[in-house]
This record gives structure tokens, sequence and C-alpha cells, in this order.
């Protein structure tokens, strides 16, 4: 992929702090067995059932090295994850998935805001099109057309690594 030269826009989101929940990352080989099934479980509720989307979620990219997982918890149980890849030139979110009992309570803000401040930039990702407008408020701007992938229209974003203040 190539990334456009953009200037990045400041973060309008405010800092978003839920209480009672904690943010989680681990590596592949890092992840408990209980870990990674309650993770693989989300991510089949809603990628495969709720959207009903049928597609092999595993797509071995789970277990590079370089992968990071990266998850907000409440109550022993993760309900919001995304993933983050090495892809050479950029860092690439992908599987952003929040459970449906738990949206518009900012944890997938709290959880994006959170890698966002804890890894290195650029980042690169593929919203699903209702969702531009929500990664726009992160700094994240369009990148190419919209395409779809499993019958869902999504768009590539890309977000600069910040420049420093003087």
């Amino acid at each position: 992929m190539t990334v456009p030269d953009v200037t990045v826009p400041e973060m309008t989101v405010p800092d978003v702090t839920v209480p009672d929940v904690t943010v989680r990352q681990a590596s592949f080989g890092d992840l408990t067995v209980d870990e990674l099934y309650a993770i693989l479980r989300l991510r089949s509720e809603v990628f495969v059932v709720e959207q009903s989307c049928v597609y092999l979620d595993p797509d071995g990219r789970d277990t590079e090295p370089e992968t990071h997982h990266w998850w907000t918890e409440r109550n022993g149980a993760p309900v919001a994850y995304l993933r983050l890849l090495d892809d050479g030139a950029a860092r690439r979110i992908g599987r952003v998935v929040t459970h449906a009992a738990a949206r518009e309570g900012g944890m997938a803000a709290q959880l994006l805001q959170t890698v966002l401040g804890n890894t290195s930039g650029p980042w690169v990702l593929d919203s699903q099109s209702h969702l531009t407008e929500w990664y726009e408020r992160f700094g994240f701007v369009v990148a190419a057309d919209e395409f779809i992938e499993d019958g869902i229209p999504h768009v590539p974003m890309y977000r600069a690594v910040p420049s420093a203040s003087t």
C-alpha cells in the first residue's frame, strides 16, 4: 500500500477513561489459552454471527512474532479488542471489535487511544465505511477509494506520526 503524504490533524477525541476497565496487551505466545479463546469468541460473535460474515478469522497473522493483541477487559472478559500488525512501513490496526453490550461506552476509543499513544506509527487500517468519521476523530484520513470486503464496504485509512511540538 502506498501511503499518502498528509498532515495529521489534531486528535479531537478527549482523553477517555472508562472506569473499571483494564487495557491489556500481549503477543500471541504470551496469551493464555483462556484469553485467546475469549478474544476469538468475541471476534466470532461480532464478525461472523452479528455481521453475518462467514470467513476464516484465524488468518495466520495472529501468530506472527511482531503481532500484538490489545483489548479492554471488564470483570475478566474482553469487551473491546484490536490486533496490531507490523506491515513494514506502517503498523496495521485490524480486527477492531466491541462487544454489542459495551458499545457507546468509550471502550473502543480508550483502547485505540492507548494503542496510538504506546506504539510507533505510522498506522493504517481498513475502516468499515460507516465508521470512517469515528476514526477521523483519532487523526486518520481516507487513503484510497472504498472497496468491498466480505460483502461490507470498507475505506483504507492512514495516520501519520504526529510531528513533535517545538
